[in-house]
């Protein structure tokens, strides 16, 4: 089997769905936290906005089920999502992201990592030797307009010092891929919070963590 090759210099990393296992959890808190507001959304409608800054999401429910939302209690519906995730979170992986990540830092590329998580957040979810290993990390609360904007990749191309066809992406949601494209980079999917149907803007889709290290080979 002929495989896919990218001659890049970095792999651009998101973390909830991609390197964590995390995003049942955010759905758990978010369905709670809406519920509480008289709002009904089911898994899709979360993890279509994975990526998302969490702001921007209650904005866009209360809007999408046309209830009215006064602009200072969205930071109040924030604060509580975010320390209700803060006390079910457990610290869980996708299949096999570990084992390639000291993989592609072993071939020699750099690594970096572009999330819509806050830098505190993303700190206390990943170990202290995995967020080490990211030459470059760009967190939710360090751009103006997250994903799908390209700001959060544009920024991490920028401190790598790299052009976008020397690196490419590895997202799993609609908006981190289309965030990703608009800046020129090419991108590979992760099915695992969403069918592969919603992930035809990347350039490959991969069920797995596993089919694309079989399908795939970064040349540094």
């Amino acid at each position: 089997m002929r495989k896919i090759e990218y001659l890049v210099k970095a792999v651009i990393f998101d973390m909830d769905g991609v390197i964590t296992d995390t995003m049942p959890f955010h759905f758990r808190v978010w369905k709670q936290v809406f519920k509480e507001e008289g709002i009904d959304v089911d898994e899709c409608e979360i993890y279509m906005r994975e990526g998302q800054p969490g702001i921007v999401t209650v904005r866009e429910i209360f809007k999408q089920h046309k209830k009215e939302l006064l602009e200072e209690h969205v930071r109040s519906i924030l604060t509580k999502k975010e320390k209700m995730f803060k006390k079910i979170i457990k610290k869980r992986f996708v299949r096999g992201s570990v084992n390639f990540l000291y993989f592609l830092k072993k071939q020699g590329l750099d690594l970096a990592l572009v999330t819509g998580t806050s830098r505190h957040e993303a700190k206390r979810i990943l170990p202290k030797r995995l967020f080490n290993l990211f030459a470059v990390t760009v967190t939710g609360d360090e751009v103006k307009r997250g994903k799908p904007y390209p700001e959060p990749y544009l920024l991490a191309l920028k401190k790598l010092s790299l052009k976008p066809k020397e690196a490419v992406v590895i997202e799993n949601a609609p908006f981190g891929i289309y965030a990703a494209k608009r800046a020129r980079l090419a991108c590979l999917a992760l099915a695992t919070s969403l069918p592969e149907s919603y992930l035809k803007n990347a350039d490959h889709v991969f069920p797995t963590i596993a089919v694309l290290r079989r399908k795939v080979r970064f040349l540094a």
